[in-house]
């Protein structure tokens, strides 16, 4: 399909434009001249009958301020043509050369964002020169390039961890399933075994796969429900499946949840509970702690869940809130999905809020998320 005609470019319309202002200026001046010229013209006094020669012409003398009045607004337009066409010529020519000189900036953009690919982002503009609009277009432009280039980045990380992950249960289902088929003489009792390590393998798989929609429906979006919540509430919601795991690992617990009033999508809030209520657990050490309050500030409605665990390294604790990060901020343990934390950083920014962690002396960790005042 071919493009649409957009008619003359932007070089051209600006030569268009300058010289048609200066056109427009030189014919006013030059009808200013013309006329100027027809009325400083004067004649002496003559006696009548007389006739005097201009320009090898007998004029009687009643005719003689006629004549050359005509005479000089003729040399003037004459004169004013040539000088016209020549100021136009010339003022098009620079006009042109000009713009050449001050749009070069503007392609050297354009055929910086025609090079452009995926796999080409770190190419820049870098404009030198005066602090000026077009200076001031490649300086945005630049930074636009390093957005895109830490997000594409990003997007490669997260696709190849979440590839690695998908790999991990999916290679445990083809290996069950080929050594347990090759074996003729495998019973009742080995297919059962197969089929729970299948299944285990495959909610892994299930998890991280909702895991994965939840984070790319909450990262970077907007809320679609937002209702009256109780903090409170939704915490107690999401301790009640994890508490039978805490008194499994004889885990001691203290709550202080009163009634805490916020705004958001209670679904999506409750994961964020549940979330680090699960890490406060499946990270804590046996016969360990919990602590999870809920509370109100001027600004904020506050969720913080403290607990003992592993010694996390007080500079790595940001790096907790990336994709496919755990307890000792790797991604190779066999617990969890790896995406606890970035989905509650992802549903807190999406409900506006903040949520920042702090090392527990001695071991553990513990995490606050700030919420908007309804």
């Amino acid at each position: 399909m071919s493009s649409p005609r957009r008619g003359p470019g932007l070089r051209g319309r600006i030569a268009l434009l300058a010289t048609a202002l200066v056109a427009l200026v030189a014919a006013l001046l030059l009808w200013l001249g013309w006329m100027l010229a027809g009325n400083a013209v004067t004649t002496p006094s003559l006696p009548a009958g007389t006739t005097i020669v201009v320009d090898g012409v007998p004029v009687k003398a009643e005719k003689l301020a006629e004549v050359l009045r005509d005479n000089a607004r003729l040399r003037v337009l004459v004169a004013g043509s040539i000088a016209f066409v020549c100021v136009v010529f010339a003022t098009a020519l620079l006009a042109w050369t000009f713009t050449d000189r001050v749009l070069k900036p503007l392609r050297d953009v354009t055929g910086t964002a025609r090079r452009l690919s995926a796999e080409s982002l770190g190419e820049r503009i870098a404009l030198r020169g005066p602090r000026d609009e077009v200076a001031e277009l490649a300086d945005t432009f630049d930074a636009m390039l390093d957005r895109l280039q830490a997000t594409f980045s990003a997007q490669r990380q997260f696709v190849a961890n979440a590839s690695h992950e998908l790999r991990t249960p999916l290679s445990v289902i083809r290996t069950e399933l080929d050594v347990t088929l090759s074996d003729p003489n495998a019973d009742v009792e080995e297919l059962r075994r197969m089929a729970g390590v299948v299944r285990e393998a495959t909610l892994r798989a299930g998890h991280l796969v909702e895991a994965l929609l939840l984070l790319a429906r909450t990262d970077g979006m907007g809320l679609g429900l937002v209702e009256p919540v109780d903090l409170a509430a939704v915490v107690d919601r999401a301790w009640r499946p994890i508490s039978a795991a805490a008194e499994k690992r004889g885990l001691s617990t203290t709550f202080h949840t009163g009634p805490t009033p916020a705004a958001g999508d209670p679904a999506l809030l409750e994961r964020v509970a549940g979330n680090l209520l699960e890490n406060a657990v499946r990270h804590n050490v046996d016969g360990g702690w919990i602590d999870v309050w809920t509370g109100i500030s001027p600004k904020w409605v506050s969720l913080r869940v403290s607990s003992s665990g592993a010694v996390v390294d007080p500079e790595r604790v940001e790096e907790l809130f990336e994709s496919f990060r755990r307890g000792g901020v790797d991604r190779t343990a066999h617990s969890g999905t790896g995406l606890g934390l970035a989905i509650v950083r992802a549903v807190v920014l999406a409900h506006r809020g903040t949520v920042e962690a702090e090392v527990v002396p001695g071991g553990g960790l513990t995490v606050i998320v700030h919420l908007p005042m309804r």
